[in-house]
């Protein structure tokens, strides 16, 4: 196979500095006579690390699936360049598609063919040579050794999608895009399915993800970005982001029972539930010995208290609705 066309392994591309660099990235879709032309993408400017567990947000119609359906050359852009581990995607299409893997978000396989089957045409449609091929070592290392003879048709949801992670691995990209890939899935397959490509991370590789459960991408991952309405809104490192939520909340466990509370400023939101006050407030603004102050004046004695810190649900509710939780 010649060199301009050989798949694109983590350990032979260290100089790329990133492993996916987008500039202006816009996306407009033609209107039709009852509707008017859609903009998708508004320019996206995004570089992910290479070595990340990248985690992209974003309401639903935000732009994350336009956004990777470009970088899987599925739509074409409007404007603006993308390179994916060092490859531009229009001067060297074949050299950047060979670089990454997609995992989509909806359940898509030729149910004619068994596991083993579908890997073995999956790495001929990139070129990988026979004796380049690692099949089985895939299969087993997504826990399918044991169907890789099975008809797909018989596979669990949960195989299912392990067999799209293990398609989009077999010509050894050094970036893994993962679209909503645990959506559906119960919570015992959703950490099988993480254990596995956690493992690949550990072995270099870039891993992209797009969810819809916080809890799973503050989890999982290192560096966060955020899309609302076609941009971007922010992209820094997880615990950074979080920090940077000028918010927090305290919890007050009153000696007896409240069940007024009294003003504690323009700030300050407070609330009872199951016997404890949480007071959301902005440290910027409003000290904590301010708001005890006013629970003292107005006769409440405190028993214990402790704050509760942001967290990335917090983050995504205020840049893309401008609002958090109470």
């Amino acid at each position: 196979m010649p060199d301009d066309t050989r798949p694109i392994t983590a350990a032979t591309t260290h100089h790329v500095d990133a492993a996916i660099v987008a500039r202006g990235v816009k996306k407009t879709y033609a209107g039709t006579k009852k509707s008017p032309p859609k903009e998708a993408l508004k320019g996206i400017d995004l570089t992910i690390p290479r070595g990340s567990v990248f985690g992209l947000l974003g309401p639903n119609g935000a732009g994350k699936s336009t956004f990777i359906n470009i970088l899987a050359g599925l739509v074409v852009k409007s404007a603006g360049s993308v390179s994916i581990w060092g490859f531009d995607i229009d001067e060297n299409p074949r050299q950047s598609r060979a670089s990454i893997g997609v995992v989509p978000q909806e359940i898509s396989a030729d149910v004619f063919f068994t596991p083993k089957e579908g890997l073995e045409i999956q790495a001929g449609l990139y070129g990988v040579p026979k004796k380049e091929r690692r099949t089985m070592e895939i299969l087993r290392s997504l826990g399918l050794e044991d169907k890789a003879d099975a008809y797909v048709r018989m596979l669990s949801g949960g195989m299912k999608r392990r067999l799209l992670v293990a398609k989009a691995m077999v010509h050894d990209p050094p970036v893994l895009i993962l679209d909503e890939p645990t959506a559906g899935v119960d919570i015992e397959l959703r950490k099988q399915l993480w254990d596995h490509v956690m493992t690949l991370h550990d072995r270099g590789v870039t891993v992209i993800l797009t969810t819809h459960y916080l809890e799973e991408a503050q989890e999982l991952c290192d560096t966060i970005g955020i899309i609302h309405k076609g941009a971007v809104q922010t992209v820094k490192p997880k615990d950074e982001l979080i920090a940077s939520l000028d918010r927090k909340t305290l919890m007050v466990i009153p000696e007896e029972e409240v069940t007024t509370l009294p003003p504690l400023g323009d700030d300050a939101r407070a609330e009872i539930r199951k016997g404890a006050i949480y007071i959301d407030y902005r440290p910027s603004i409003t000290r904590i010995a301010d708001l005890l102050g006013a629970l003292h004046q107005a006769g409440i004695r405190v028993k214990d208290l402790s704050t509760v810190e942001a967290d990335l649900e917090d983050v995504f509710l205020e840049l893309t609705y401008g609002t958090d939780r109470a």
